[in-house]
């Protein structure tokens, strides 16, 4: 969005037209409809109207209803949904996101450098739902499923719906949405790529292939010495064993068995030299 459509919106809470010099504006995810570390999520249509109610609304610390504790208003929401991702249920990842700013002071210098340098992020917001429903039974009261278990391959939780209020949004430590945060930066999207993430990604892709790999290897080192020393049926048995093994695991029963080898066939197979077991021809 452009910065004099942005300021135009902004200045709709303003008592005088601010220049965008004398304003910080960022993104902020409000909430999702994820299932929360409580055990509930909000439906779309909750998601709905928080996108309404939301607009205008200020942002606090830690919810502390103080005056005092004051330091951002929303000016702009959206509703946002990214096709590639799904939700622990399957639906659709849907967020609402939310433009927010604050008046540039003296006093707000260090909260501004800790939001940039991404201390000041995680946030949760305040709101009423009059519904609460179990994603497995429907009933909107006291039932027998427990938030956060699993019943024959569900996931129970309580879905939040009718929304009556929203109070405020605010900066805390430990949000119950885990996704729930400032943005990578003003005017992105969650669906876009932080470097950071993406860089730690292809470390783990690299050390993924490298381990598929090393397993590969160390199976036709076990293979080799099951040839000789058991009938082919055993041991495409023991193959089928070795799939739940872990590296370590392969290779400490490679060592076993090459043990077993050397005791058993050290007058059969002479190796040239001190070649190591790995060298033989079988």
């Amino acid at each position: 969005m452009e910065q004099n459509k942005l300021l135009e919106q902004l200045n709709r809470f303003t008592r005088r037209k601010h220049t965008a010099q004398e304003v910080y504006m960022f993104d902020v995810i409000l909430c999702d409809n994820e299932v929360d570390r409580d055990g509930e999520c909000f439906t779309r249509k909750a998601l709905e109207t928080l996108c309404r109610r939301f607009e205008g609304v200020t942002g606090i610390f830690d919810h502390d209803p103080k005056g005092s504790q004051q330091t951002a208003r929303i000016f702009a929401t959206e509703l946002l949904e990214d096709p590639a991702r799904r939700t622990a249920y399957g639906a659709p990842y849907t967020y609402l996101k939310a433009c927010a700013y604050m008046i540039r002071t003296d006093s707000n210098q260090d909260l501004i450098r800790e939001i940039d340098g991404g201390i000041k992020k995680e946030v949760s917001v305040s709101c009423a739902a009059k519904t609460s429903r179990c994603s497995l039974c429907g009933s909107t009261g006291a039932c027998s499923h427990e938030k956060g278990k699993v019943y024959a391959g569900k996931l129970c939780y309580r879905e939040l719906d009718d929304i009556s209020d929203v109070y405020e949004w605010s900066f805390v430590a430990v949000p119950a949405q885990v996704h729930a945060g400032v943005t990578k930066q003003f005017g992105g999207s969650a669906g876009e790529e932080d470097p950071v993430r993406k860089a730690l990604q292809a470390q783990l892709d690299a050390h993924q292939q490298a381990v598929a790999l090393a397993r590969q290897d160390v199976k036709k080192q076990i293979r080799r010495l099951l040839a000789v020393t058991h009938s082919k049926s055993a041991a495409d048995a023991v193959m089928q064993g070795l799939k739940s093994m872990s590296l370590p695991q392969l290779y400490d029963y490679k060592e076993a068995l090459s043990r077993d080898f050397s005791g058993r066939c050290a007058a059969q197979l002479q190796p040239e030299g001190d070649a190591p077991l790995d060298s033989f021809r079988m």
